[in-house]
């Protein structure tokens, strides 16, 4: 009885200890990257070869070409970016990709703050904003089995 009680407490303090997602814009995500808050680049090789990455991101991939997913298998490799009491912060293309994965970190990983980068890489080069290329990342991640 003890033992159920405990679980029950325990999961109730991780329901309400869920934040919500919070969307950015581009100046946001430039202040938030000089404070050091990691970047979560969940697009395709294909997707960073093709406008590059904003500088720094780690090169995570959430859905494959199909829109399929391995969460627990990507959550083992977010791990060692932000610990769920840590700031994230995650990016796509456009915004929508990560809407979701931006959810799931907050509502089902216990991360309790999560960025969504509500325009995606694509706003972020309309703003003028730097990326840099991604073979250096994308060799990097490949050779760490990271991306």
């Amino acid at each position: 009885m003890r033992r159920l009680i405990l679980t029950c407490c325990l999961g109730l303090a991780s329901l309400l200890a869920h934040a919500e997602v919070i969307d950015i814009d581009n100046a946001e995500l430039a202040r938030l990257l000089k404070d050091g808050v990691p970047v979560i680049d969940i697009r395709l090789q294909s997707e960073w070869e093709e406008t590059g990455i904003v500088g720094g991101s780690a090169l995570l991939t959430f859905f494959d070409e199909r829109g399929r997913h391995n969460a627990p298998a990507w959550l083992e490799k977010v791990a060692p970016i932000a610990k769920p009491n840590e700031p994230v912060i995650v990016i796509c293309r456009t915004g929508n990709r990560t809407k979701a994965v931006s959810q799931f970190l907050s509502q089902q990983a216990g991360y309790a703050t999560v960025y969504n980068v509500k325009a995606g890489i694509k706003g972020w080069i309309a703003s003028g904003a730097p990326v840099v290329p991604a073979s250096q990342s994308i060799a990097a991640c490949r050779s760490a089995k990271t991306c």
